[in-house]
């Protein structure tokens, strides 16, 4: 059991008056209430505009510049982003609005699209919808709110223009029998987001989540996971640090 997953059944269980974690399991078995209000429970949904400042900032300054000027992915004409476990949207977004930032205005355009997936059907509407409340923004420049969003009475929507470029979707990580979501038809991602989701699986899930990331990815494709996770990529193989200060990878050949 996952210390995630044991510290949420001992609490639920203390909350629900059982003796012992075997007792609340046997509960667990003939109470499909508790049962579904514990998966939400596991749940981790949190998430926030430009949440990991260092990672934005490597993206930014050194990899989305790299990907509008680089010949090979224009030759592919378009750039593919997938924000995997991208709960209430705000890690989409954000990139979609350092990648619009970046084209607006070139010669010829780059093309670009942001697929972002998570499991949370509830969660997929909400970013769908595109609507934050003003105290959501307080990491976003004042440019980019300026520039993305339209203010909706106490709350911002984030523009057409931006909308039409990200793709939301129910998407499984750990199921079987796919690499990458089914909206994205063939994967071949330039850049993958994964952050604050691989230290809540044992090890082996961990394993098999980051095999998936890493077949989803184009060659020389990127990875960017939260802080506490860079010693679980660094581990896995498959993946090369290439931020001093972040945990950005890069997909190694082979």
């Amino acid at each position: 059991m996952s210390p995630n997953l044991a510290r949420t059944v001992e609490k639920r269980g203390q909350g629900n008056g059982a003796a012992s974690v075997a007792g609340y399991l046997a509960r667990l078995r003939e109470d499909g209430a508790e049962a579904a209000a514990l998966a939400r429970a596991l749940r981790v949904t949190y998430s926030d505009f430009f949440r990991n400042p260092l990672a934005f900032a490597w993206l930014e300054q050194v990899i989305l510049s790299a990907f509008v000027e680089g010949t090979e992915r224009a030759a592919r004409g378009e750039i593919r982003v997938w924000s995997a476990a991208c709960a209430a949207g705000q890690e989409a977004w954000s990139v979609a609005i350092l990648l619009d930032e970046r084209v607006e205005g070139r010669e010829p355009r780059a093309s670009y699209r942001v697929f972002a997936t998570d499991v949370s059907e509830p969660d997929v509407d909400q970013a769908r919808r595109a609507v934050y409340p003003a105290a959501a923004l307080g990491n976003v420049r004042g440019r980019h709110l300026g520039g993305a969003f339209v203010r909706q009475g106490d709350a911002f929507s984030v523009i057409p223009r931006l909308r039409a470029q990200v793709e939301f979707s129910v998407y499984d990580l750990l199921g079987p029998g796919t690499t990458c979501p089914p909206a994205s038809i063939y994967g071949d991602f330039d850049l993958v987001l994964c952050s604050n989701v691989l230290l809540y699986f044992r090890p082996e899930v961990q394993h098999r989540v980051l095999g998936k990331l890493r077949r989803s990815l184009a060659p020389g494709g990127y990875l960017i996971v939260g802080e506490t996770e860079r010693p679980i990529v660094e581990g896995a193989g498959g993946f090369r640090a290439v931020a001093p200060v972040a945990s950005v990878f890069q997909k190694r050949k082979g």
